[in-house]
């Protein structure tokens, strides 16, 4: 890696249970990042600019003038729950899973970017365009020429055939949303378009490289054959296992999505992927910063956390906007449970790190249980993947080794290789394979049945968590 940038930009809160970004405020970001980056390599050509975003975030904007026509509404907002409720009640679960993979739950594009054009205020008009956030930056960095996604973004818009690998015009009519308004599906691996002069690395740059945060980090970890397995620490964590070529069937609790679609030599193949989506983990540590003040930065959790032994008896089940894999439970509700007058922020900053692992491994359980894969290793990448602590408390709970790259940063790592390799930078998957390298590697330390005993305790505070939303109704109710 030759040159690093980040910057961050604000997420808005309008109503409980709402999540939206400023489109415009995405785009300043990239801009700025790119130049900085592009200032720090004095002088290097770019070969080619890959993309990885936030795969559920929807976009509206106008073809004709460029304009975004709403906020976009991000992947954690909860507000079209109860479009999803009605749904499943008609009967829809059934087609749904078949074609997409996925679940009927707001977390995917289909319920939010109805919601934009219905109660939204967004006019369904011929130059309304569609994407997610991916297609809105291609947008721009093309100056408006290319209107695209790839496989591994369109598979999480609830609005995509993944066996068919296309849009299905009867899910589209299932969600009343225009087929008109949907991005053309490119391969992830291959050339969408070039920069315009407007773009700090200048004109006729490629833009190579397309995949969706989790699965750039699933090529960036090199989990490119059927069986390996990554989880990335972020905001929330997701843990993907590469199934190879064939679509499997739907599995209860998990989600069945694309991976990537790549050329060779015999065309192009697509990889798939089974995926659990654990939607509240750095958001934990970030609530005990900003939310508590245990602690005045997130990395100072590790320091408190290993502090104490254990949690004290203490178990969180950070539900702050329900529960996703295995549960997918909209309505579950965080709680803290254990506590006693000896309890300090300390075991509730072990409790944190403790729920971050055990939503891990309902993942990993559901996986082993439902297929033949078995998971030897755990690659790791992520801001979290730095807690030491919370590492040896993963590799405890699943009994396997914890693995963290030298590139812990694998998200934007993946883009960059999966745009390489659509410019012949390398020439094949194996040659991409072998970058890969082992920074730390950590193995269980305790004995298993001390590890079954805390994820049990956890899986019957979930059962509580799962139940508070609906006890709290039948009370208001009179119930």
């Amino acid at each position: 890696m030759v040159g690093w940038k980040y910057r961050e930009f604000p997420q808005h809160y309008p109503r409980p249970g709402w999540v939206e970004h400023d489109p415009e405020a995405i785009w300043a970001a990239v801009v700025a990042t790119l130049g900085e980056l592009v200032e720090d390599l004095d002088g290097a050509p770019v070969a080619a600019i890959g993309i990885t975003n936030q795969r559920e975030t929807s976009v509206l904007w106008d073809r004709d003038t460029g304009e975004p026509l709403a906020p976009a509404i991000v992947w954690q907002d909860r507000r079209t729950a109860p479009v999803c409720d009605r749904l499943r009640d008609a009967g829809h679960t059934g087609l749904v899973r078949r074609k997409t993979g996925l679940v009927l739950d707001p977390y995917f594009s289909a319920t939010k970017v109805s919601w934009l054009l219905t109660t939204g205020g967004v006019e369904p008009r011929p130059s309304v365009a569609f994407g997610t956030v991916d297609s809105w930056l291609v947008w721009k960095l093309t100056g408006g020429a290319v209107h695209a996604t790839d496989p591994s973004n369109a598979s999480r818009t609830l609005l995509y055939d993944i066996r068919a690998l296309d849009w299905s015009e009867e899910l589209c009519e299932l969600f009343d949303v225009p087929v008109s308004v949907l991005p053309e599906v490119l391969p992830s691996c291959g050339r969408f378009g070039v920069t315009t002069s407007e773009i700090p690395c200048g004109p006729g740059v490629p833009v190579s490289g397309i995949l969706g945060d989790q699965q750039a980090a699933l090529f960036g970890q090199a989990c490119l054959k059927a069986g390996m397995a990554k989880n990335t620490y972020g905001t929330g964590s997701f843990i993907l296992v590469n199934m190879g070529h064939e679509c499997p069937d739907p599995i209860e609790g998990l989600l069945t999505t694309v991976a990537w679609t790549v050329p060779t030599s015999e065309g192009l193949v697509t990889h798939y992927a089974l995926e659990g989506s654990v939607f509240v983990t750095g958001a934990a540590v970030q609530w005990l910063r900003d939310g508590m003040g245990f602690i005045e930065d997130a990395s100072a959790v590790e320091t408190l956390a290993a502090s104490v032994p254990d949690s004290g008896g203490v178990v969180f089940v950070p539900a702050f906007t329900g529960l996703g894999s295995p549960w997918w439970d909209p309505y579950a509700r965080g709680l803290l449970i254990g506590l006693t007058r000896g309890v300090t922020k300390a075991h509730i900053a072990r409790a944190t790190l403790e729920a971050i692992a055990f939503q891990t491994r309902d993942v990993v359980e559901t996986v082993a249980s439902e297929t033949s894969v078995a998971v030897d290793k755990l690659r790791v990448d992520g801001g979290a993947s730095r807690n030491h602590l919370l590492l040896q408390i993963q590799a405890d709970q699943l009994g396997v080794p914890v693995q963290r790259p030298v590139v812990s940063e694998t998200t934007a790592y993946g883009a960059a290789l999966m745009a390489g390799l659509a410019e012949r930078v390398w020439s094949s998957l194996d040659e991409v394979g072998e970058l890969w390298r082992c920074e730390v590697e950590v193995s269980p330390s305790s004995e298993k049945s001390t590890a079954d005993r805390a994820w049990e305790q956890w899986r019957r505070a979930v059962e509580r968590s799962r139940g508070w939303a609906s006890a709290v109704d039948d009370e208001a109710h009179g119930h």
